[in-house]
């Protein structure tokens, strides 16, 4: 298994009063916003980005960063839960719910495979994607997404654990099976839930 790289850990701190029933088990606050990455951070220009749905779907479509720039946005509000054991409070996000995406390309199956430029992937069924469960975000806080956190553009799917929220994404492809990405490969989850701990293949 490719070995985790950090930098930007604020020191575990106990929760704000009144919020300590958000952490889920095992987990710890965390104030600040490490990074967490298995490799590099691709350099992923706007100029060239585009976002993709592909595989068993009705009608493939993909998007140019104009084209996804014009898509209805929406404020994420949200807390996020990394495998590493950290929670991170009341952070918030700007991007496309993954409804949205999906609208007009008609899914035919039942899980979907994420990819990223550098090529990390990610598996996660259809239903922890839809229903206003996860976003294609662009922006942090106000900002665009920096770099180092998977901007342009990465994945936002806050109720499973932080790997399946796929950096730099460049799209989803349907599929009518489960497959495991890049960390379940290699013995995480291939669900992730936080709530049930489900950090690895016997949790």
């Amino acid at each position: 298994m490719s070995e985790f790289f950090s930098r930007g850990f604020g020191g575990r701190r106990r929760p704000p009063e009144g919020k300590a029933d958000r952490i889920p088990p095992g987990q710890y606050y965390e104030a600040g916003f490490p990074v967490l990455t298995a490799g590099p951070t691709p350099t992923v220009e706007t100029g060239s980005w585009s976002f993709s749905v592909d595989g068993v779907v009705g009608a493939a479509r993909s998007w140019s960063w104009d084209e996804f720039q014009a898509l209805p946005a929406e404020e994420v509000p949200c807390d996020i839960h990394c495998v590493t054991k950290w929670t991170k409070l009341d952070t918030s996000f700007r991007g496309v719910s993954v409804d949205t995406l999906l609208a007009d390309v008609e899914p035919l199956g039942g899980y979907a495979t994420a990819f990223s430029y550098g090529g990390y992937t990610t598996n996660l069924a259809l239903e922890d994607l839809t229903d206003g469960k996860a976003w294609v975000v662009t922006e942090w806080e106000g900002e665009p997404l920096p770099s180092e956190h998977g901007g342009p553009a990465r994945l936002l799917v806050p109720h499973l654990y932080f790997w399946k929220s796929a950096k730099w994404v460049a799209g989803l492809r349907l599929m009518d099976h489960d497959e495991p990405g890049f960390w379940e490969s290699n013995g995480y989850h291939m669900h992730g839930d936080p709530w049930r701990e489900e950090r690895y293949w016997n949790d």
